[in-house]
């Protein structure tokens, strides 16, 4: 079996690298062991390396997803029966990508009296374009769910309107906008299914950003946020401004 150790909650990790079973042999190889990689493909890890050396720990040298300030805490990944959320109010965001960022859409449902998240499915891709983006949320059976989209592509919006996305609408940004968000989030537990798995990467490696001198600062990294942008989409409407809920502005 092999695979890319990102999430350190993930059943594999505990039932064959923690364990000390003579029958497991368990081998973790990085791209220091590639004999095919030429000299373009190492800068990418060297400029890693310097730039961002929490993802490098990952990507870069094959260690299980860092968790040391985690912007979020308060979540699991757990298997759940579909029908738990039926009567729930279901919450849906995307964040738009191309060429180097995927475009991302969170699939939730939010439980406001027991103060809980259930993360149900997701779309995570490259190199899609709007028809591309209509047809997989069209195949996905979301066509006729309430998204709320990245703002900063008007444009698109009104182009995925346009292909049959009625409901999509765009989120309102403002001053603290994000950190308003992610401290309504932390409020809620966040129940995550298994097959989330891009979710649960980013979930896993969203740490609050650092300052020259290693300090924690109070401003996300930005990475490993596609997911999470999404996420704070998808429940703006529900984010407490004064009395009763309203978008934030």
């Amino acid at each position: 079996m092999t695979l890319n150790p990102w999430n350190e909650h993930h059943w594999i990790k505990k039932r064959f690298f923690d364990t000390q079973d003579e029958d497991t042999l368990a081998m973790t190889t990085n791209y220091l062991c590639n004999e095919w990689l030429d000299e373009a493909d190492k800068k990418v890890f060297e400029r890693m390396k310097t730039n961002n050396p929490r993802r490098y720990q990952v990507a870069g040298l094959g260690g299980w997803g860092i968790v040391d300030g985690l912007v979020y805490e308060n979540w699991k990944e757990e298997s759940f029966d579909l029908s738990i959320i039926r009567n729930l109010d279901s919450a849906f965001g995307l964040d738009f990508g191309y060429t180097n960022d995927p475009t991302a859409l969170f699939c939730g449902a939010i439980d406001l009296k027991n103060k809980k998240i259930y993360v149900f499915d997701e779309l995570y891709q490259k190199g899609m374009s709007n028809k591309a983006i209509y047809e997989q949320i069209n195949c996905m059976g979301y066509v006729k769910e309430r998204i709320t989209a990245d703002s900063a592509e008007p444009k698109s919006i009104d182009e995925l309107q346009g292909l049959g996305l009625r409901r999509i609408s765009s989120a309102v940004k403002g001053k603290d906008s994000i950190n308003n968000g992610i401290q309504f989030i932390q409020d809620f537990e966040i129940i995550i299914h298994p097959r989330c798995v891009n979710f649960l990467t980013e979930i896993s490696n969203y740490t609050w950003d650092e300052d020259k001198f290693g300090n924690k600062i109070n401003k996300p990294i930005d990475d490993f946020n596609h997911m999470m942008d999404a996420m704070r989409y998808a429940v703006e409407r529900y984010v407490k401004k004064g009395q009763g809920l309203s978008i934030l502005k």
